[in-house]
């Protein structure tokens, strides 16, 4: 039986970039941080490489928990910039509280959006993509009252709608 989603993890180039923008720009709380050890055999068989060591950090945003690892070893590549139709793991949303006022000040810290926010239809939702410092795409999402859209994960609000 699967209960629920645990973590999003994302590979990175730079951990001291990374942590500075989802903890200091996006305001998530770090859990901890940590290393591997050389032979640290049932991570090197969980993820596959032979020899891996990780710096990693843990991660939390309201529901979710972001798991971030540093490659040490193996060293890591940098491919292509994903598009958002690329086939994989495309975005991570982030609900928020005044779409507008977030953009402008992550825009100001310098956070590359690919457009302002947009209002999505008849949804009662806006909604922005912007990049991390890996070329992550990252959502904001601002769910207004009365959309259809689900805001369960918001505790406090009744039968998860946006009202």
């Amino acid at each position: 039986m699967i209960n629920g989603v645990h973590h999003i993890s994302l590979a990175t180039a730079d951990m001291a970039r990374c942590l500075h923008f989802y903890r200091d720009l996006m305001g998530l709380a770090l859990i901890g941080e940590g290393h591997t050890q050389p032979g640290n055999t049932s991570f090197e068989t969980v993820v596959g490489l032979e020899g891996a060591r990780v710096h990693s950090a843990a991660l939390r945003g309201g529901n979710v928990q972001i798991e971030v690892f540093q490659y040490k070893h193996p060293p890591a590549t940098v491919g292509p910039v994903p598009r958002p139709c690329d086939v994989g793991i495309r975005h991570i949303c982030f609900d928020v509280t005044d779409i507008h006022a977030e953009y402008l000040r992550l825009k100001s810290a310098g956070v590359e959006f690919i457009s302002e926010p947009q209002v999505m239809g008849n949804h009662r939702v806006t909604a922005v993509y912007a990049r991390d410092p890996d070329n992550n795409i990252v959502e904001l999402q601002e769910i207004f009252a009365g959309s259809r859209v689900d805001k369960s994960h918001i505790r406090g609000l009744e039968a998860g709608r946006g009202t």
